[in-house]
Parts: C-alpha cells; structure tokens; sequence
C-alpha cells in the first residue's frame, strides 16, 4: 500500500487493488490546501471543517462517519467511538478512531483523539501495524501522551500527523511540532515523501515515518 499525508489528519491509502481511502478531508485552512483527490472510500472522523470536507473528493465512494464494521474492495473497516478531549467530550464532542484492513495490514488512524485509551477502547481496535496518531497537542493528544497511546497500540510504524509544520505560519503556534513526539517516543525516525509498505517489508520500515504533506 502506499500512504500520503496532506498535513492536519488527512491521509490517502491507496490499496494494492487500486482502492484509494481519504481520512479526514479537511477545507482550506490552517495554510493547507487540499489538492484534487479521488476515493472510494471516506472517513471522516468528526464534523470539525479540518476533517470533513467530504465534497471536495472525487468519484463514487462510501463516505463512513460513525462507529460500527464495514467492509468495502476487501477492505474491512472498524470504527470505534473516543472522544476529542479529556472530559467525555464535554469541551470538543465525540471522535472516531478507525481501524483498517488493508493488504493484510492493520492501520488504525486516530483521528483527533484526545485521550488515553481505555481496556475496552484498546481491545476494539486490536492489532496495529501502522499508526497515524495525532502529536500537536491542544485539540488532540500532545507529544507525551501522543507516545502513551503509541506503547498502548505497539504498532511497528507511527506516523505523527496534527502537529506544527510551515504551512501553518503564526497558526502554528498552537501546535507542538513533531520532533517533540519523537524526542520523548525514542525511535528510529526516516522520513518520506510518501510510505510504500508492504506485509513484507514492513518490519524493515519499523519506527516513526515523518511524511510530506506537499
């Protein structure tokens, strides 16, 4: 499979089979902007405008948005219920973590999560191979729970995404950036324009990938 990141929470997967994934299709802000992008198949993980913007994807897909099993292309698909904040989602309301298994590999993407998970939130999603997983603090996790959630999920890859970059310019200030993730997480680091990964070489690539969001 191979995986790119767009900044904020937005990923593309394209599968072996062709079927390309959008997480989190965010509207233009924060100094991103989202380039043209085709799916079939949409996540979103809360109706937040930096992770919904559903109507700037391309071609006939199934859009999910809420807890509960799909499967769609051989693809399954998990959705489990967290919250965007520490208190029930009292401040920021509810978050979906998705699970995804694709070409035999098991990524989770974390959406805006904002907390530790519980034993029966870490059951649901089961194995992870490959973990995106917000960094930046303030609206989600920040870096030191950020790599609490990593030891929770023992994944062999992490992707940080939600953090800090240029494109942000002085909005970015409410971010930590991604090298205080890596500091506390002390792992091996590389970083990518975009992640080509396999069930075959996936332990070779263990650690945190860093990607381009250009």
């Amino acid at each position: 499979m191979k995986i790119k990141w767009y900044g904020q929470a937005c990923f593309r997967i394209t599968a072996e089979n062709g079927t390309r994934i959008v997480m989190d299709p965010y509207h233009d802000m924060f100094g991103y902007k989202l380039p043209e992008l085709e799916a079939g198949i949409v996540t979103t993980s809360h109706e937040h405008g930096d992770h919904n913007n559903v109507g700037a994807i391309s071609g006939t897909f199934e859009h999910i948005k809420e807890a509960g099993k799909f499967l769609n292309a051989g693809i399954e698909i998990k959705g489990i219920e967290t919250f965007h904040d520490k208190v029930l989602g009292a401040k920021r309301g509810k978050n979906i973590v998705y699970h995804f298994k694709i070409d035999g590999l098991n990524v989770c993407h974390c959406g805006d999560l904002g907390h530790l998970l519980d034993c029966r939130q870490m059951q649901e999603i089961g194995k992870v191979d490959i973990l995106l997983l917000p960094v930046g603090g303030t609206f989600t996790l920040n870096a030191a729970d950020a790599a609490k959630v990593m030891k929770q999920l023992s994944p062999k890859i992490v992707i940080p995404m939600h953090y800090r970059t240029k494109a942000l310019g002085k909005a970015g200030i409410v971010f930590e950036k991604a090298e205080k993730f890596v500091k506390i997480a002390k792992l091996n680091v590389s970083m990518e324009k975009e992640l080509d990964v396999s069930l075959q070489d996936v332990d070779k690539k263990a650690g945190i990938v860093i990607l381009d969001y250009k």
